[in-house]
């Protein structure tokens, strides 16, 4: 393939397993410290691990927040990981103090502590599920459109509650909850769970991520 794919460096994520996942198709992974460097991105990943008003307070200090809202302005494709997709949304329960990027309309909300029958859930969610797609715009192609292609990895406390529910590209039950598992809207694309950490079925929606990709 060979795109040059730029990861978000913020200071708060595992960045040597979601750059391992890109490298794996003969991508070259760029870091991007900057607003410069995210403002010169061909494509972004936002990948993210930890509390929500932490890591969005270092995006905004960092004057980075506002470069990837200009490139998603753009058009250029970026992918969420994790905590990075929850950043894509207005805000989050986990803190309360710091505004998302804004980039999908919706909040973001602690996990049931119950099932749906009332019994106690196990929280964060930590382990391996299969997901089901839904049709959602854009990016939301990437995922297989049937039930249990393999299971994801997963480990999460807060789940993403989209506004518009047609922005939800697959959701995963916990407990009889539906969770939304991976967002897509035109040129984002966004999965709860962590593609580099998934196994093979992982590394294939990285792969299919890196062909929607023009040229170089």
């Amino acid at each position: 393939m060979g795109h040059i794919i730029t990861i978000v460096d913020y200071g708060r994520s595992n960045l040597l397993s979601v750059q391992r996942g890109f490298e794996y198709w003969g991508n070259r992974v760029n870091y991007a410290q900057t607003a410069e460097e995210i403002l010169a991105a061909k494509a972004l990943v936002l990948p993210g691990v930890g509390a929500f008003d932490d890591s969005m307070a270092l995006l905004h200090q960092k004057g980075l927040s506002a470069a990837i809202c200009e490139k998603a302005a753009q058009g250029t494709a970026i992918f969420g990981i994790c905590l990075g997709l929850q950043m894509f949304f207005e805000e989050s329960a986990e803190g309360g103090k710091q505004k998302g990027l804004g980039l999908l309309t919706g909040k973001v909300e602690p996990l049931p502590p119950t099932d749906t029958e009332g019994n106690p859930l196990a929280v964060p969610s930590i382990g391996w599920h299969s997901i089901t797609p839904c049709p959602a715009p854009g990016f939301g192609e990437l995922l297989p459109q049937q039930p249990a292609q393999g299971e994801y990895y997963f480990v999460h406390s807060y789940h993403a509650v989209p506004k518009d529910t047609s922005h939800v590209a697959a959701f995963y039950l916990y407990g009889g909850h539906k969770i939304c598992a991976a967002v897509a809207k035109d040129n984002l694309f966004a999965t709860q769970f962590h593609p580099e950490k998934s196994g093979k079925v992982g590394l294939q929606l990285i792969r299919r991520f890196c062909q929607t990709l023009p040229p170089r």
